[in-house]
């Protein structure tokens, strides 16, 4: 162990994972530095601006932080997003023109911070926007934790085979550019130690060659919202068309979250006591038998703060992701003591048979023979709330204690 507690430098684009990383480090005194493309405090001019105005920039922020070293760049982001809405660039274009510019901002940061530290501090940076900070890191001597936000390129093979195989989905949907996956292999290369969200992810990065010596599965944080834990759930004793089974699908509409697989199902349960909930922004191509469909419902997006109505009026919740790095809505299905049904292609929350039930293959078959199931078997409901997973293993005290581990293991 050191003499000296560690002393890290946090980077980030957005509010990922509402600063998890940077607020376990600060709640132990060990945060440096939060580097960040914006950052909006309650007394920032930028509250006062219209609310169509950039809105996503009020949830740049977080009280835990408010005592924190934090560096943002909320001028030059705006500059920046305004000069891309004028050159027309979307996509994937823009993706990487936002990556690039947060880290030109950051190097300048870091440059200006480096003669400050005596002992060589611990930098962490997401994928995709860590390769030039990780150069720079690396002339310094500091060490290089990457977060990895997804299994990475063999996720894109697999949605890439799911949009071949649904076409009539497809929309706007285009694969990475080369320069995107160039970019993360040197990132993950020069990277002491990658943190992962799963043993999913893990597998997928091992198989693309990455060292396997070098990833850490850490589990997302996840703090249920007040009231959840006196949530009582209730069904009725069975299923009716007054009264039909509610399967809750809750995130973007997309291919990579098995949509086209949920489809297919109503199809197979046309006439059945059921109703799919599809809720999330549709960013594919909806055939119209299924946009008029009388068992589902579209609500659309909602903000994150409207979710737990959802949650709350469902009977089910249905996950049937064909790759994800770990899928924080089952953790929030879980508070409001809603049972799962998941793919094993995300992160560990279902128990098969004590919280959930675990889809081996993405496919309308299993699927409709799980809600079958439930429809006969509505007792079943039941009990599973009443193994309803605890939060305690993904608390903050238990993310810093697992990047401390990161550190302790390098010694």
């Amino acid at each position: 162990m050191p003499k000296a507690p560690y002393h890290w430098i946090s980077c980030q684009i957005g509010a990922r994972e509402n600063y998890s990383i940077p607020r376990a480090l600060h709640q132990e005194g060990q945060l440096a530095h939060l580097i960040t493309d914006a950052w909006v405090s309650p007394q920032s001019a930028l509250n006062f601006l219209p609310k169509s105005f950039l809105a996503n920039l009020r949830e740049r922020y977080q009280s835990d932080l408010e005592q924190a070293s934090v560096h943002a760049f909320n001028s030059s982001l705006i500059q920046f997003e305004l000069a891309q809405r004028l050159q027309k660039k979307t996509g994937w274009e823009r993706v990487i023109a936002r990556n690039k510019w947060f880290q030109q901002q950051a190097v300048k940061t870091l440059t200006s911070l480096a003669d400050k530290f005596t002992n060589p501090p611990i930098l962490f940076s997401y994928s995709y926007a860590a390769l030039e900070l990780f150069k720079f890191a690396k002339q310094q001597g500091w060490y290089t934790v990457l977060g990895q936000i997804d299994p990475g390129i063999l996720e894109e093979m697999i949605v890439t085979q799911e949009y071949d195989r649904y076409s009539q989905y497809r929309g706007n949907w285009q694969p990475a550019p080369v320069e995107y996956w160039q970019n993360w292999r040197e990132e993950s290369n020069i990277a002491d130690a990658i943190v992962v969200n799963s043993f999913w992810s893990r597998q997928l990065l091992e198989k693309t060659g990455v060292n396997a010596k070098k990833i850490h599965i850490i589990p997302l944080v996840y703090t249920p919202p007040e009231g959840a834990s006196n949530f009582v759930r209730t069904y009725p004793e069975s299923f009716s068309p007054e009264r039909p089974l509610r399967v809750l699908f809750l995130g973007q509409v997309i291919l990579r979250k098995g949509i086209a697989a949920v489809l297919d199902t109503v199809q197979l349960l046309e006439g059945y006591p059921v109703e799919f909930w599809i809720v999330g922004s549709q960013q594919i191509d909806i055939p119209q038998n299924f946009q008029t469909h009388s068992q589902i419902r579209w609500v659309g997006h909602v903000n994150r703060s409207e979710t737990a109505q959802y949650y709350q009026m469902a009977d089910v919740f249905l996950f049937p992701t064909l790759s994800d790095g770990f899928g924080l809505t089952q953790l929030e299905a879980q508070a409001w003591k809603l049972p799962i049904i998941a793919s094993r292609c995300c992160g560990e929350v279902v128990i098969a048979g004590e919280n959930g039930w675990i889809l081996e293959k993405v496919r309308s078959e299993e699927i409709f023979n799980l809600i079958n199931f439930i429809l006969q078997h509505p007792s079943q409901l039941k009990t599973l709330v009443n193994n309803s997973i605890s939060s305690l293993n993904f608390s903050i005290s238990n993310l810093f204690q697992s990047l401390q581990n990161i550190l302790i293991k390098r010694e």
